[in-house]
C-alpha cells in the first residue's frame, strides 16, 4: 500500500499505456469460443441495467442469480429467462452462485459487500466485474487490493467499472494534459451536483435491513456516504489528470434536514466541501451536493499557465488556451462508457488477456475516503495518517429469513 514505491509508479505508467485505459473497439478475439458463462450477484436496478449489456453487447450468457431481497431475484430471472434452479436466494446466495457453474460474475450489491464478495469470486478463480466503489473503508480497500493480485496471479479479469475511464474522448483528454499542452497543472476544480439519487425505497413492515439494502444509496456504512458511493466518478477523473492521489485533504460537510419529504432516509451528508493537496503544490477544490434537480453537473477543470482542461462526465469535453482543443460537445459517458467496458471484459476473457484494474480503482477509493473522513472529522487528514486506518464499517443488518 506504500504510494511512493517504485512497484506503485510502474503501475500508474502501466495504467497510461493502455492497460486501464479500455477501447471500445474491442471485440470478441475468437468467434469460435463458447459464449462466456455469467452470474449476476445483486438483482438491483444496477445490476438489471448493466446485466443486459453482457448478452446485448457482449454475447454472454447470464446463467445465475443472486440477491437477498426475493421480489428482485423474481423479477430479474423472470426478465433475463434463467432457470429457477440457478436463482439463489439469502445471506449466502452469493457463495453458492460463486461456487456453481459460472465462467465470472458481475458483482452489483452495496459496496459495504464488495471486498467478501470478490474475495470470495477470485477464491474461487472466476473472472471479476464489479462495481465502483470497491469498498466503504480502508481495510475493505486492502481486501480489495489483495484480490486484485490474487486475480493477476490466476491470470484472472479483475475489472472495475470505471466509465470515464473507457471512454476515447477522456483518454486524449488526460493524453492532451499528461503531455503538456495545457503547461503543469497547478490547481484544479472538481465537483459532483445532483438531486438526490431516489425516493424511500421501502415498504411499510418490511424487515429493517432489507430496507436498509433498498436505500444502500443514502446509507453510510452500507454506500461510503455520497462521496465515496457516487462523487468517486470526478474524484477517480481528478487523480486520473493529476497522474496520482492527494497527499492529504481538509474537509466539512453536513446534511439537511428532510424531514416531511420522501427522501427523508438514511444517514449519509448531502453536501461535502474538500481542499485536496497534491504532490508538487497542487491543489484540488472538491465539492458535492445532493440538493436539488434544479442543477446538476459533473465536472473537473485543471488548469495550467498554457490553458485549461474542462471536462463533464456526459457532457463537453476540451482544452482552452494556447494548445486548444474541443474533444467533444457531448460525450455518453455513461452508458456507452459501461457498455465499452462490458465489451473489454469479456473479450479479455475469451483472448486469455486479462484486464486488472484494482490499484487505480483502490487509489481513487481511498482518495474519496480520505475526503469524506476529513469531512466528518472537520479537519486535515494526511494520506499516510488514512494508511494506517483500521476502523471497520459494521452494518449489523441482522435480516430475518
Amino acid at each position: 500500500m506504500d504510494p511512493d514505491s517504485s512497484h506503485r509508479r510502474d503501475f500508474v505508467k502501466t495504467a497510461a499505456a493502455g492497460v486501464l485505459l479500455l477501447k471500445p473497439q474491442t471485440v470478441f478475439g475468437s468467434q469460435a469460443n463458447s459464449a462466456v458463462e455469467l452470474g449476476l450477484i445483486g438483482c438491483g436496478s444496477r445490476g438489471n441495467w448493466i446485466g443486459a449489456f453482457f448478452p446485448e453487447f457482449a454475447g454472454a450468457r447470464i446463467v445465475a442469480l443472486a440477491d437477498v431481497i426475493r421480489e428482485r431475484l423474481d423479477a430479474t430471472q423472470s426478465s433475463f429467462k434463467v432457470d429457477a434452479a440457478r436463482t439463489y436466494y439469502g445471506p449466502q446466495a452469493y457463495r453458492e452462485l460463486i461456487e456453481s457453474k459460472v465462467d465470472a460474475v458481475a458483482i452489483e450489491t452495496p459496496p459495504y459487500f464488495h471486498p467478501e464478495q470478490a474475495r470470495a469470486a477470485v477464491e474461487a478463480g472466476k473472472h471479476v466485474y464489479l462495481a465502483k466503489p470497491v469498498a466503504v473503508d480502508v481495510p475493505g480497500c486492502r481486501g480489495i487490493l489483495e484480490s486484485g493480485k490474487r486475480a493477476a496471479a490466476k491470470r484472472s479479469s479483475f475489472l472495475v467499472d470505471f466509465q470515464t475511464r473507457s471512454q476515447p474522448v477522456f483518454q486524449d483528454a488526460v493524453a492532451r494534459v499528461h503531455r503538456g499542452d495545457i503547461g503543469k497543472p497547478v490547481f484544479a476544480q472538481v465537483f459532483y451536483y445532483a438531486g438526490r439519487p431516489a425516493e424511500d425505497k421501502s415498504k411499510p413492515g418490511m424487515d429493517p435491513g432489507q430496507a436498509r439494502m433498498l436505500n444502500f444509496y443514502m446509507d453510510r456504512v452500507l454506500g461510503g456516504d455520497i462521496i465515496v458511493e457516487q462523487n468517486i466518478h470526478v474524484i477517480d477523473l481528478a487523480n486520473w489528470f493529476l497522474g496520482g492521489h492527494p497527499i492529504s485533504a481538509h474537509g466539512s460537510g453536513g446534511r439537511t434536514d428532510w424531514s416531511g419529504t420522501p427522501f427523508n432516509t438514511g444517514d449519509a451528508y448531502d453536501r461535502f466541501l474538500v481542499n485536496f493537496q497534491y504532490p508538487n503544490g497542487v491543489q484540488a477544490d472538491f465539492s458535492s451536493n445532493q440538493l436539488t434537480k434544479s442543477f446538476s453537473d459533473l465536472c473537473v477543470r485543471c488548469f495550467g499557465i498554457q490553458g485549461a482542461v474542462d471536462s463533464h462526465y456526459g457532457g463537453l469535453v476540451r482544452i482552452t488556451g494556447e494548445h486548444a482543443w474541443l474533444g467533444a460537445e457531448k460525450d455518453d459517458t455513461f452508458r456507452q462508457g459501461a457498455v465499452n467496458n462490458v465489451k473489454a471484459f469479456i473479450d479479455s476473457i475469451q483472448t486469455g488477456k486479462p484486464l486488472n484494474n484494482a490499484e487505480q480503482a483502490v487509489e481513487s477509493n481511498l482518495t474519496a475516503i480520505l475526503g469524506r473522513n476529513a469531512a466528518y472529522q472537520n479537519r486535515t487528514i494526511a494520506w499516510d495518517e488514512l494508511m494506517r486506518s483500521e476502523e471497520k464499517f459494521e452494518a449489523d443488518l441482522k435480516l430475518r429469513w
